[in-house]
């Protein structure tokens, strides 16, 4: 609660009948109170504007019952952006420790908070070859690289680093020298869906959709034409190598995949579905946008120097 300076202020603000329906903060007059300098006493309100009419707004908080305001008494207000969803308030690294499942094989050692994965095949080297370099790594960055160029020159291989674009590890990193691994290359997205919110988006499965699993794993496949695969953590589920035949491409094959694995992770008690995909690669974004995936961070590789 605070105090107002100039009651003058009662009416200026950026609400209306227009906000119904929308997130918005309303600070306004608590009448009988005064504040701590002796003036009108103040308080905020922030929720869904759910009415404005008959000189009432009628905001409803996130929690306990709606508030009814009246206009008159409006000192400031404006449209604030919807609160996040659960699955943003989640950090890039827990995110990202989803996808650990994806190579249940491939061994990993922890440094702090970051994690060396070190599957040395070839096709692998960037998600399952490199260090997951978010978060703390519990020593200072010049002692962390060090300790990881060594693990992976164990291995016979270049060091290489997973990196939110811009974090504080991004810059850590380049300050000692670390490069792009893959220079030119678009910086790559992690994008969210919400899983109800796909079922809605998505066909219903085929039939000739051919789907094993593991009961963590899935592929779904359409003979040689197509294939998919698909991995769970805990209510995460996880879609990747999404491919097509480039005779058969734009006839739907993608989608009827992801259809299935979305059902057969539905069926799992998934709740978030969760991809990765280049930020140059068009096609499959304009897919996936209208599928409801967003974008949760955009990270990248670095190479240690040398």
């Amino acid at each position: 609660m605070d105090s107002v300076a100039d009651s003058q202020d009662v009416g200026r603000h950026r609400l209306g009948p227009h906000v119904v329906g929308q997130r918005v903060v309303v600070r306004r007059i608590v009448r009988g109170e005064s504040g701590p300098t002796g003036g009108p006493a103040l308080t905020d309100v922030l929720g869904v504007c759910i009415s404005w009419a008959d000189g009432v707004c009628v905001v409803a908080p996130a929690s306990g019952p709606a508030v009814s305001i009246e206009i008159a008494d409006i000192v400031s207000g404006k449209p604030v952006p919807p609160r996040p969803s659960v699955r943003h308030r989640v950090s890039a690294r827990d995110a990202e420790l989803h996808c650990l499942t994806m190579w249940p094989d491939v061994p990993t050692r922890p440094l702090g908070e970051w994690v060396m994965r070190s599957d040395v095949t070839p096709q692998e080297i960037a998600r399952a070859g490199s260090v997951l370099a978010m978060g703390d790594p519990g020593m200072p960055y010049p002692a962390a690289a060090e300790q990881v160029v060594a693990f992976y020159s164990s291995l016979r291989r270049s060091a290489w680093a997973q990196v939110v674009v811009g974090s504080e590890q991004d810059v850590a990193l380049g300050s000692l020298g670390w490069v792009e691994a893959r220079p030119g290359e678009a910086d790559s997205l992690f994008q969210v869906a919400s899983l109800a919110r796909l079922h809605r988006a998505l066909p219903a499965p085929r039939n000739d959709i051919e789907l094993a699993s593991d009961g963590v794993r899935a592929v779904a496949s359409l003979d040689e034409r197509a294939r998919a695969r698909a991995a769970l953590d805990a209510d995460w589920l996880g879609l990747y190598d999404i491919w097509t035949a480039d005779d058969v491409r734009r006839q739907g094959l993608s989608t009827a995949l992801v259809a299935e694995l979305v059902d057969w992770g539905a069926s799992s008690g998934a709740t978030t579905a969760y991809l990765q995909v280049r930020s140059d690669n068009t096609a499959a974004m304009t897919l996936y946008e209208r599928l409801g995936f967003v974008t949760h961070h955009v990270y990248r590789y670095l190479a240690a120097p040398g």
